[in-house]
């Protein structure tokens, strides 16, 4: 068991939100799911609870009704290996109503953030100062991040 879990709270549509999130990374499943009984505050028989993984990381849904909204002062960072998966990833989590921010930010249609990333962004982040600057001017002008563009700034810095 992973000692810290992160916890989602969504209005009532948390399952719909953990199917598609366990499509759409590999290595995800659906775990538990707990219900509403007539205690309530939830409608007897509907989902309270669904645990589940993302590529083997372990989170908590809750439909906890409107009181809560997700903001971007919380968010996931995606680690990718190619433009490829970028690319899939953005695209999937974009869709059906998501909105694309800023440096590889985005929100899904849940209102939840994520940053897709080049896993190799932390090492050009911390790497040679003029490389850094002039690979942040790159990527501070992008929404969904371009690995080649990003790298071709830092090795020619």
């Amino acid at each position: 068991m992973q000692k810290i879990t992160p916890f989602l709270w969504f209005n009532d549509n948390a399952e719909e939100a953990v199917k598609l999130y366990t499509s759409i990374f590999k290595n995800s499943k659906i775990k538990t799911v707990t219900h509403y009984t007539e205690a309530g505050p939830g409608p007897k028989g509907s989902v309270m609870t669904i645990c589940f993984e993302l590529d083997g990381s372990e989170f908590l849904a809750l439909n906890g009704g409107p009181d809560f909204k997700f903001t971007e002062a919380i968010s996931f960072v995606v680690n990718t290996n190619s433009q490829e998966e970028l690319d899939n990833l953005w695209n999937k989590l974009i869709a059906d109503g998501g909105q694309p921010s800023h440096c590889g930010w985005l929100k899904d249609k849940f209102g939840l953030s994520w940053q897709i990333v080049p896993s190799r962004l932390g090492e050009w982040l911390s790497g040679d100062g003029r490389k850094v600057k002039k690979m942040q001017e790159v990527l501070f002008k992008m929404d969904k991040l371009d690995i080649a563009t990003l790298e071709k700034a830092y090795e020619e810095a």
